[in-house]
């Protein structure tokens, strides 16, 4: 009786939990506007369901990979390479979408006083994810 109770006590904490990080993340979605903004984006205004369905089987996909233990017998440098590609356009659109929905950058230009500069600030921004993000995939991740 005890190991049914504790196992549906689990089953029902995990589905509570699944159901709180689902939640958030799509009111994230939903209040900032951002698949709508990332499509007004990319000029593919008729594509929109695309991106919300692209969203939706990546979290769906990598929820399955990571319950079930899925694993690819590549070089770890190709598999790193690949995931680190996936994982980059994920995150660097997601934050191009919620930087152009905050006005982050226009504004900071303007406060700085950096309007003439904002395409360079915007690729230091870019060249700096990127060296960092390759530092910590090709050089630290190898030591541990």
């Amino acid at each position: 009786m005890i190991s049914w109770a504790s196992h549906l006590f689990i089953v029902v904490l995990g589905l509570a939990g699944g159901i709180a990080v689902g939640s958030g993340l799509v009111s994230l979605l939903i209040v900032l506007d951002l698949i709508p903004r990332l499509a007004q984006m990319g000029q593919a205004y008729r594509k929109s369901a695309w991106f919300e369905t692209a969203v939706v089987l990546g979290a769906v996909f990598w929820s399955l990979a990571d319950f079930m233990n899925w694993s690819v017998s590549l070089p770890h440098i190709v598999t790193l390479l690949f995931i680190g590609l996936l994982d980059g356009i994920f995150v660097g659109m997601l934050a191009a979408a919620l930087t152009e929905v905050m006005n982050v950058l226009p504004i900071l230009a303007k406060r700085l006083r950096l309007q003439a500069f904002l395409a360079s600030f915007v690729m230091a921004m870019v060249l700096g994810k990127v060296a960092g993000s390759l530092f910590d995939w090709l050089v630290f991740q190898w030591k541990t």
